[in-house]
C-alpha cells in the first residue's frame, strides 16, 4: 500500500470539510461564535477567579492570579493579549471574587453563551439532529464553563505544586534529577494538553449525538495545531504588516483580539466539519443528503 492510498481518505476529508464550511456558511457562524465569545472572554476570566478564591477558602491554598490568567491566555500572541491583559486586571482590582453573588451569577450566564454558540456551530458541523431541549443544552453550556474553569484552577495548583515536589525529592537524591528548563517545558505541555482536552470535550458533549473518542480525535488535534500554526502567523502579521491603531484608533487591541478570535472559530468548525467528513466518507449518499442543508441553523 503506498502513501497516496493511506493519505487518500484524509485529503477526500479534508476537501469536503472545506466544501461543507463554505457551503454551510461557516464564515458566519464563526463571527457569531468570535463575538460570543469575545462577550464571554471577560465573565469567564472572572468567574475562574471567583471559583479559585473559593477553592483558596476551602484547600488553603491560594493560586496567583497570573497564574490563572496565563493559562488562560498563554496561547496568544503576546500583540493580541497585552492590550486585553491590561484591561482585564484592571477590572479583576475592583471585582467581587465571590461566587454566590448575583455578578457571579451573571458571568456564568454570559460565559455561557459562547459555549452555546459553539454548540451549534457543532451539532450542524457533525450533521446532527439535536433533541435536547432549550434548557438542557444550556445547562450543559453552563457546566463546560465551571468545568473549563475548574480545570484551569486545577492546572494552576499542578503547575505550583508539582515543582515543589520534584525539588524535594531532587534534594534527598545523590543524582541530578530533572534538568534546567523542565519547568518550562511543564508549562508548555499544559498549554497544549488544556486546549486539546477542551476541544475534546466540546466534541464529546456539545453535539446532538454521542461520537466515539476515535471518531472525533483527529478533527481535534487538528483544531490544536492549526490553533497552534494560526498564532505563530497572527504573530507574525500583527507585528509585522498590520496597522490596526491606523484604523480603529484605541479599539485597535479590541479588534486585533475579536479578529483572532474569528480566525480561531473557524478552525474549531473547521475540524468538526473534518470530522463529519470522515464518518461520512463510508456512508454512501450522505454527502448528497447533507447537502440540502445549505447554513448553519440554531
Amino acid at each position: 500500500m503506498n502513501l497516496f492510498a493511506v493519505l487518500s481518505p484524509w485529503l477526500r476529508a479534508l476537501a469536503r470539510a472545506a466544501a461543507a464550511f463554505n457551503r454551510k456558511n461557516g464564515w458566519v457562524m464563526s463571527s457569531h461564535i468570535a463575538m460570543s465569545m469575545m462577550l464571554a472572554l471577560f465573565p469567564f476570566v472572572l468567574f475562574t477567579v471567583a471559583l479559585s478564591g473559593a477553592a483558596a477558602s476551602l484547600l488553603s491554598q491560594d493560586v496567583a492570579i497570573e497564574d490563572l490568567v496565563d493559562l488562560v491566555f498563554g496561547g496568544w500572541p503576546e500583540e493580541v493579549s497585552k492590550p486585553i491583559l491590561n484591561e482585564l486586571f484592571a477590572v479583576l482590582e475592583t471585582s467581587s471574587t465571590q461566587l454566590a453573588t448575583l455578578g457571579g451569577v451573571l458571568a456564568l450566564y454570559f460565559a455561557s453563551n459562547g459555549v452555546n454558540a459553539v454548540r451549534v456551530a457543532m451539532v450542524n458541523a457533525y450533521g446532527d439532529n439535536d433533541p435536547r431541549p432549550f434548557w438542557k443544552a444550556r445547562l450543559i453550556c453552563a457546566g463546560l464553563v465551571v468545568l473549563g474553569g475548574a480545570g484551569i484552577l486545577v492546572a494552576a495548583l499542578f503547575e505550583v505544586v508539582l515543582p515543589l515536589y520534584v525539588r524535594y525529592i531532587a534534594d534527598l537524591l545523590p543524582y541530578q534529577l530533572v534538568g534546567p528548563g523542565w519547568e518550562q517545558g511543564f508549562s508548555g505541555v499544559l498549554l497544549f494538553l488544556l486546549p486539546l482536552v477542551a476541544v475534546l470535550l466540546c466534541h464529546i458533549l456539545l453535539p446532538g449525538q454521542r461520537h466515539r473518542v476515535s471518531q472525533i480525535l483527529p478533527g481535534a488535534v487538528l483544531t490544536v495545531v492549526l490553533w497552534w500554526a494560526a498564532g505563530i502567523g497572527f504573530a507574525i502579521y500583527v507585528g509585522s504588516f498590520a496597522q490596526y491603531s491606523a484604523t480603529y484608533a484605541g479599539l485597535a487591541g479590541a479588534m486585533a483580539a475579536m479578529i483572532f478570535l474569528y480566525v480561531n472559530a473557524a478552525i474549531l468548525i473547521f475540524g468538526a466539519e473534518f470530522n463529519g467528513a470522515l464518518m461520512r466518507l463510508d456512508q454512501p449518499g450522505a454527502e448528497a443528503a447533507e447537502a440540502s442543508g445549505d447554513s448553519y441553523v440554531e
